[in-house]
């Protein structure tokens, strides 16, 4: 009985950021404490993360409650939990890890007064960026700072600084990692950098056009892995028919090392991988204006081109594709070596 009107009474999501911030702060600062506080300590953040989890998502029984994850929101950004959390991650048990993640990853999306406020912190925090892409590195921590990364360049402020930093050039190599959970993680990372805010992409690719497809060319498109190559082509397939990217995709098309490879990948055993690369050969056969050393290598392999694309379907009935393969076999078919001169 005495335990019943005793009952504490839940605490209030500001309260709730505090505690958490405290026992970050706590277990950060006495690295040396005894191990059975030091247990009890990280019992009791397992316990504020899940509670924090419930703010934001709702427990099952109830729905999220607006007024009170705008709480939550602001005192969370208010001070450095963010950091210290991110910081402490690796200390903290697997369902502690998860519950932390998806806290971040949730609080991205939350509006105080319709700003988002995560945004301005990670603006003036920019740093916590370079924590994140590095967590690809460690296998333990990579699909939970993957994650957050993910749901942090939302921000197309935060998704600039990634791109415009060293750190892009790193998802080359993340993205033929051996451990295929965390290469795959990497790869939904960079389809995210180079399709969600196009207008920043499209900046960045015509600033960074000759290493960037360099590296995309060599290391993705001509990759040994089978994986690798298919992800690839599908992204640059997105990237080029992206109207922001038009020209990027017109000087892509004027390539005869691009088109040597495209015609490669369109020789591939692999249904999807030829499928993928005919979108992206396409755009080398509608290009009006064609340089001439592409016309000259599509003349030469005009025979070819066109047994191939005698035979090639989609698995499943696709009007488009039929259509867009009837305007390719058209346009190569009506070459002419006059054009070169």
């Amino acid at each position: 009985m005495k335990g019943l009107l005793f009952k504490s009474k839940p605490k209030t999501p500001v309260e709730l950021v505090r505690q958490t911030r405290d026992l970050l702060i706590y277990t950060q600062r006495n690295s040396d404490i005894r191990e059975s506080k030091r247990e009890e300590k990280m019992m009791e953040l397992s316990k504020t993360m899940r509670d924090l989890k419930c703010v934001l998502y709702g427990n099952g029984q109830s729905e999220p409650v607006s007024d009170a994850c705008s709480q939550l929101t602001q005192e969370f950004f208010r001070e450095d939990t963010l950091r210290l959390l991110i910081n402490i991650l690796p200390k903290l048990n697997l369902e502690a890890r998860k519950d932390a993640t998806q806290v971040v990853a949730n609080l991205q999306r939350q509006q105080v007064q319709s700003r988002l406020i995560a945004c301005h912190y990670l603006e003036a925090n920019i740093d916590l960026m370079d924590i994140l892409v590095a967590g690809y590195e460690n296998t333990e921590m990579a699909l939970h700072y993957g994650t957050m990364l993910r749901e942090c360049i939302r921000h197309q402020s935060v998704a600039r600084y990634v791109l415009e930093s060293e750190h892009v050039k790193k998802f080359f190599d993340y993205i033929q990692l051996p451990n295929f959970d965390i290469a795959a993680d990497a790869a939904a990372t960079f389809k995210e950098l180079l399709t969600r805010h196009k207008s920043t992409v499209a900046e960045f690719l015509s600033k960074n056009y000759d290493w960037f497809f360099a590296e995309y060319n060599s290391k993705l498109l001509e990759s040994s892995n089978y994986i690798t190559r298919r992800q690839a082509i599908k992204l640059l397939g997105d990237i080029l028919l992206d109207r922001s990217n038009a020209a990027v995709m017109t000087r892509y098309v004027s390539s005869r090392d691009n088109l040597r490879i495209l015609m490669n990948l369109l020789r591939e055993s692999s249904k999807s991988i030829q499928i993928e690369a005919f979108h992206v050969f396409k755009l080398f056969a509608a290009n009006k204006n064609k340089p001439s050393d592409i016309i000259s290598i599509l003349i030469a392999n005009r025979s070819k081109l066109l047994r191939l694309f005698a035979d090639f379907k989609t698995d499943k009935e696709d009007e488009q594709f039929e259509a867009d393969k009837a305007q390719v076999v058209k346009e190569i078919a009506a070459l002419e070596t006059k054009e070169l001169s």
